[in-house]
């Protein structure tokens, strides 16, 4: 075996475990926080209240795309798109899930407000999006009838 090669593999790992100590590859730092608040929730007001959103304003400028009937509950294609200026944040519930809060995206520095996610189904529910923008939060909602349950129904 070639003893340069060697030598730099044993260098490369004895880095990589320095760092490790070190926590320069610490996993804390890459991700945002997550809210067990808000995602743990077992109802939508619970949810909403999680996520500081106790009251959101019905608005016509939150377009949700989503199949009206799901032959499978398992794989439900939803799609956001907000053109309320300044939107910082989308969440997606889906109202007779057991935990309702299925996504929430944060939006930094001018990302468009457009968020697309498969959710799982378990019945016939709304669905409903929640906007933040400019300290304020919006929702629409909209039926998706569920044929076959992706929960186990």
């Amino acid at each position: 075996m070639n003893m340069l090669r060697r030598n730099i593999l044993k260098g490369a790992s004895a880095a990589s475990t320095l760092a490790i100590a070190a926590g320069l590859f610490g996993s804390g730092n890459a991700f945002a926080a997550y809210n067990s608040a808000a995602f743990s929730a077992k109802s939508v007001a619970d949810a909403l209240k999680g996520m500081g959103a106790t009251s959101p304003t019905e608005s016509k400028d939150i377009a949700i795309k989503a199949p009206e009937i799901a032959e499978n509950g398992a794989v439900v294609p939803v799609e956001v798109t907000s053109k309320i200026a300044g939107t910082t944040n989308i969440a997606i519930l889906a109202e007779k899930n057991p935990n309702p809060l299925v996504a929430d995206f944060k939006l930094e520095n001018g990302a468009e407000p457009y968020v697309s996610v498969r959710i799982k189904m378990g019945q016939t529910a709304m669905i409903r999006a929640v906007v933040t923008a400019g300290g304020k939060s919006y929702t629409a909602a909209k039926e998706v009838k569920v044929t076959i349950g992706g929960c186990g129904g």
